[in-house]
């Protein structure tokens, strides 16, 4: 018995010690640390004080800038310009807006015109020498040189450009350049870091980073001209001559193309925009194809940057504010012809659901010239099906070259909207705002100056350039226009009668 018991009280020392060895001398072996994030479809702990998860992006910038920094070039492009306003890039051609906000240099002291070199920026998209950049940069462009981060110097031929999207294709005589790769712009997310490769202010290959501060954007920069603004929006330093480069993600991949700031003082402010390189694609494809882009339209007019509020749905009797308003339809145009009214409230494209104003105009524009659209519309609170022939929107050039508003009457005008209004800090939001006057026109010599707003003509509104020709056309050499002009200076507004003559 005693044999047992000493038996199994040694078996217990034994055991002790082999405890002792094993938890205090061998080396402590550490469990693999695990996230939540490696099993979202793990529960998560219900402690109070919970490990966070330590996340590590991938955030090798110099990575991602040596992949498409050999890609992005300079642009200069000598072109003719008249006064007035110019593009982001305007350079010496962009004063319309120093006299605005208070230079005191005169328009009638400068000639009507003037030649420019404008700079900026574009990178390759493919290995034998195509390039994307602006259409501000280059368009009605004289000479357009390429430089290269290489060294090397091209003259380049301008393929395509599109004023309403703000891209541009040209093209340079190589075979084997390094070229950048254009992303998936929808997979963009808000927050991601990017990375804006460009030329501002002149200083070469500057490479700035910041995050995606939003999508979807639309700034109305087109005025009365239908634009397609789908911008985003970025905090990365954008200024002057960054326009045309690439915002690159950490993939490397171009999803943006820089086209504009929203600033105050002509500098960066974190307010940048790009272009989405989906829409770029759809752009440049055509611009290879036919040298310009052909888009849809049906003869409608929705407010741009203007969604449905809930007292409009409540009142128009609408399920849901998804959806784009018609305000109004054109005489004539295929959705009148196909019964289309004012106060339809259009849901769906070929059984694609419609967001907003903007989206409609998107997928309109998207549809070939000739096709047949079904669209799902409201109207007085029931749902109708209506098929409308698609026909081809005119191009902005040839309609302002027909048109010519104020050109026989020394004055260039563009509508003034609220987002221009709200941009450049004018309290008045409608009008047509004077943008350029012939130094040797009666308009001149009556002390007519860009900035000024004209709120009538011969006692009638006009907010348009549509209404302005209307009244204009009509007139003869020789006879006169009785304007009511609105001065803004220092937050105050002083309305004026002027009397302008025909020549």
């Amino acid at each position: 018995m005693k044999k047992v018991v000493w038996i199994s009280l040694a078996s217990f020392l034994l055991g002790i010690l082999l405890a002792g060895y094993v938890f205090v001398y061998l080396p402590e072996k550490k469990a693999p640390q695990r996230s939540f994030l490696d099993n979202p479809q793990a529960p998560l702990g219900s402690g109070l004080y919970a490990d966070v998860p330590q996340v590590k992006p991938d955030l090798d910038f110099v990575k991602v800038s040596d992949k498409v920094g050999p890609a992005v070039v300079k642009i200069e492009c000598d072109k003719v310009e008249r006064q007035g306003i110019q593009g982001f890039d305007g350079g010496p051609g962009d004063d319309f807006w120093d006299r605005f906000f208070g230079n005191p240099s005169s328009p009638r002291q400068k000639p009507p015109s003037q030649k420019v070199t404008v700079q900026g920026t574009g990178f390759f998209i493919s290995a034998d020498g195509y390039i994307i950049t602006n259409n501000h940069i280059v368009e009605n462009g004289q000479k357009v040189k390429v430089f290269t981060v290489q060294g090397d110097e091209f003259q380049a031929k301008i393929i395509g450009t599109d004023p309403r999207s703000d891209v541009a294709l040209i093209k340079v005589e190589t075979k084997a350049m390094a070229y950048a790769e254009l992303g998936d712009s929808s997979q963009v997310k808000v927050g991601e870091w990017v990375l804006a490769i460009g030329n501002p202010l002149g200083m070469e290959h500057t490479v700035t980073a910041g995050i995606v501060s939003a999508k979807g954007r639309q700034l109305g920069l087109g005025g009365e001209v239908q634009t397609y603004e789908d911008f985003i929006q970025t905090d990365a330093a954008i200024n002057r001559g960054n326009s045309g480069g690439p915002l690159v993600n950490m993939r490397g991949e171009v999803i943006g193309i820089n086209s504009n700031i929203l600033t105050p003082s002509g500098g960066n402010i974190g307010i940048g925009f790009a272009i989405p390189s989906n829409m770029a694609k759809k752009v440049v494809t055509q611009l290879k194809e036919k040298g310009r882009v052909v888009r849809g339209k049906i003869g409608v007019s929705v407010l741009n940057g203007q969604p449905v509020d809930e007292d409009t749905r409540k009142l128009l009797n609408l399920p849901s504010r998804k959806g784009a308003l018609i305000n109004s339809v054109e005489a004539g145009a295929p959705a009148e012809k196909a019964g289309l009214k004012q106060y339809d409230f259009v849901t769906e494209v070929n059984g694609q659901p419609v967001e907003n104003n903007n989206d409609l105009r998107m997928k309109i524009a998207d549809i070939q010239p000739g096709a047949i659209v079904t669209l799902k519309l409201i109207r007085d609170g029931k749902e109708k099906t209506v098929s409308v022939t698609v026909a081809e929107l005119e191009d902005t050039r040839q309609k302002a070259t027909a048109a010519g508003p104020g050109s026989d009457v020394g004055i260039q005008v563009t509508a003034l909207t609220p987002n221009i209004a709200r941009r450049y800090g004018i309290r008045t939001t409608t009008g047509l705002l004077i943008t350029e006057v012939d130094s040797s026109s009666d308009a001149a010599r009556k002390g007519l100056q860009p900035g000024d707003i004209i709120l009538e003509v011969n006692r009638q509104k006009v907010a348009t350039e549509d209404e302005w020709n209307a009244v204009v056309g009509k007139k003869k050499s020789g006879d006169a226009l009785l304007l009511l002009i609105r001065r803004e200076a220092d937050g105050q507004a002083q309305d004026s009668i002027v009397t302008i003559r025909i020549p």
